[in-house]
């Protein structure tokens, strides 16, 4: 291998590194220390307070939050990338949400799943530099290991934590997904990301459940997004109403989100929606069979949650539609469900309809 600049020199090796990352379709990169301290007990503080409902596996690999080189030994920097994938308009969300008949899907689960899509991408980026450069230590991840990937982010200068938690550029907005190479390249750190929320509390008051209990502080256990994908069990009667149609996570804290304006449509064509989720009527969606579940979801960050649970989210969805003879059909097609849990949820949808008609 013939040497260059780039091998002995780390800052040009960044901006190698950076542009390759964009040839693969990441759309930003950035490098950080693995210094997590001032997070991490940011992290026990909200533990401490119990947020996180039954993901109890959030309470497990402390120390590795903490110190990330416990997850890969030698590491001193992490390699941050985003990638965009909103594929719709806000207005056409807010008019999904608006329609009562419908069924909405948070955008970033419309398409192909990104995990795999962006750690196929983040081992090209690894392979290339080792191609050019040599063997080098790396582990790469997406949201896929106890690593506090939003605070990496903001120290690689990606974005900052809004008020909603969620990381937002300046520039392009907050959908987009991360992904990281912890690393022992001594590469040149990126500046952190300012905060630029301002006195702007629109994500906190939109929250459908409250669940936003003060600037970046989230009860996880009253999230959309937990309560219909984490949450294994029933859930609780007084949060099924506020969830309305949103049968596989939430975006209204980003899409009322000012920011957002300069948010840009995704590139990656796997992140075109499929099977109609943008669009589709919860009557249709409750009417897919077990195998008819498992075709349409391959492939896709939907497939986890089981056909059970897809039952139940859209069960919670019809019982909130408008009363129709459809509605009333689908829910009783249902009724007899083996499992107690689709039951239940099935039970409460067509009481809160008779008390509808009453």
């Amino acid at each position: 291998m013939q040497a260059d600049a780039a091998t002995t020199d780390p800052a040009l090796l960044k901006e190698r590194i950076r542009g390759w990352a964009l040839e693969l379709g990441f759309q930003s990169l950035g490098v950080s220390d693995v210094d997590l301290g001032e997070d991490a007990a940011r992290l026990r503080d909200w533990m401490a307070r119990g947020w996180y409902g039954d993901m109890d596996w959030m309470a497990h690999h402390g120390d590795m939050r903490e110190r990330p080189e416990l997850l890969h030994a030698g590491a001193i920097r992490a390699i941050c990338v985003r990638m965009d994938y909103a594929t719709s308009a806000t207005a056409d969300d807010w008019a999904a949400l608006a329609d009562g008949s419908r069924a909405y899907v948070a955008r970033y689960a419309r398409g192909r799943d990104y995990h795999k899509l962006m750690r196929g991408r983040l081992q090209k980026l690894a392979d290339r530099i080792a191609g050019e450069f040599g063997p080098f230590g790396y582990r790469a991840f997406v949201d896929s290991a106890p690593l506090l990937e939003r605070a990496l982010a903001r120290k690689a200068g990606l974005g900052w934590a809004g008020k909603h938690t969620v990381v937002i550029d300046r520039d392009h907005g907050s959908w987009f997904f991360l992904g990281e190479i912890l690393t022992d390249l001594p590469l040149p750190v990126d500046a952190p990301a300012s905060a630029h929320c301002g006195t702007c509390t629109r994500c906190i008051e939109v929250c459908p459940t409250q669940a936003i209990v003060a600037p970046n502080l989230l009860d996880a256990s009253r999230c959309i997004a937990y309560l219909t994908i984490e949450h294994k069990g029933s859930i609780p009667e007084a949060l099924r109403a506020p969830i309305g149609n949103r049968v596989f996570g939430c975006d209204d804290c980003q899409l009322v989100c000012p920011w957002n304006k300069f948010a840009r449509q995704a590139a990656e064509p796997d992140f075109k929606v499929r099977n109609r989720l943008d669009a589709a009527s919860l009557v249709e969606l409750f009417a897919w069979s077990e195998d008819e579940f498992l075709q349409r979801t391959e492939g896709s960050a939907i497939r986890r949650l089981g056909h059970e649970r897809w039952l139940r989210n859209i069960a919670v969805g019809l019982g909130n539609a408008p009363t129709t003879p459809e509605v009333i059909a689908a829910l009783r097609s249902r009724a007899g469900h083996p499992s107690e849990l689709v039951r239940e949820h099935v039970a409460w949808a067509l009481a809160r309809h008779g008390r509808m008609r009453n």
